[in-house]
């Protein structure tokens, strides 16, 4: 399995360390990863002081990464809540409502899901319309006018996965194999769409991007 984001949660394996069975592979993120989202748009919006949390409530993994999300937010100094989607109509509502519900200090963290995936245009859209510093789990965000992603780099998760159908195909039992956690991960920022939201990002959040989209 690839880029699979709970694995445990989803019953497709005991544990990551021994994962049992005929399944291993390589899952999506890590949880803390979720906490890192909030640091870094606090970064690029120093004036933030609330963010809209885009989650799938029918997922287990939507609730964990919004829980963790919601642990760190006190040491930041953002007050964060749910915006559970469903379909598109919702999704649109339920952020114009965040956004009339909320000062000018507010943001959007958007999660993994296959609903965010589905319908990131329509986020990316209203998150401009209603000026919102939004960061977005994967690159393809960032490149489609979205602020900023932090996310784990796919393709090497892609390469590494190689080797374990190798060794698969060689006679290795799956369920021996631990399910693998990211090595890398990339941040991206669009400075074109920094410019539309009025923000100047530091020179030493710029310095850490692994992609600057101008």
């Amino acid at each position: 399995m690839l880029l699979v984001p709970d694995p445990v949660g989803s019953g497709f394996v005991t544990s990551l360390s021994r994962p049992g069975g005929n399944a291993t592979g390589f899952v999506m993120f890590e949880y803390n990863l979720c906490g890192k989202w909030l640091e870094l748009l606090k970064e690029i919006a120093p004036n933030l002081k609330r963010a809209g949390v885009l989650r799938d409530p029918a997922l287990v993994v939507g609730i964990g990464q919004f829980a963790v999300i919601q642990s760190v937010a006190p040491a930041v100094g953002v007050d964060v809540s749910p915006i559970d989607m469903h379909d598109a109509d919702q999704i649109d509502t339920s952020i114009a409502r965040f956004a009339q519900s909320s000062s000018e200090d507010a943001g959007l963290i958007v999660t993994a899901s296959a609903l965010g995936a589905v319908h990131n245009k329509l986020i990316i859209a209203a998150a401009a319309r209603h000026k919102l510093p939004t960061i977005y789990v994967q690159n393809f965000y960032a490149a489609a006018g979205g602020l900023m992603s932090y996310g784990a780099n796919f393709p090497d998760q892609y390469r590494r996965a190689a080797d374990y159908v190798d060794r698969i195909l060689k006679g290795a039992k799956p369920g021996d194999l631990p399910v693998q956690v990211p090595t890398k991960y990339e941040l991206v920022i669009n400075l074109k769409t920094a410019k539309a939201l009025g923000l100047s990002v530091p020179p030493s959040l710029l310095a850490r991007a692994d992609e600057v989209i101008e």
